[in-house]
């Protein structure tokens, strides 16, 4: 084979490999990054803010991970000062956590149980 037939083949089958790539990244965007879509995240059971770990508070939306070692500590500094009751009645109360506001509060709201 020749040199320039090699070279022609070479470049043919980049173009072919870099419209490949284009495509399936045309296609995964066009299924994926929908404008104004929304996901929902669903949740097998609703979480206890008085009793859930860090690591499940981190799955309710909005709460990262300093929000949720926020609620942990508030909740333990809570159980130090009063040797009873809860540290959160309702979702009102989580307002009490830097951070976390009204919209807050109402995004996660049906994903809480208090008890």
């Amino acid at each position: 084979m020749t040199e320039a037939r090699q070279k022609r083949i070479q470049s043919f089958a980049f173009v072919i490999s870099i419209v490949a790539a284009v495509c399936f990244s045309w296609g995964f965007v066009k299924n994926f990054a929908k404008p104004g879509q929304s996901y929902k995240i669903e949740l097998d059971e609703k979480i206890n803010p008085n009793n859930a770990p860090a690591a499940s508070l981190v799955r309710l939306p909005g709460i990262g991970i300093s929000r949720a070692e926020a609620i942990a500590a508030y909740r333990k500094e809570f159980k130090q000062k009063s040797k009873n009751g809860l540290a959160f009645q309702n979702c009102d109360d989580l307002q009490k956590i830097k951070g976390i506001g009204p919209k807050t509060v109402q995004n996660i709201s049906h994903w809480l149980k208090f008890e």
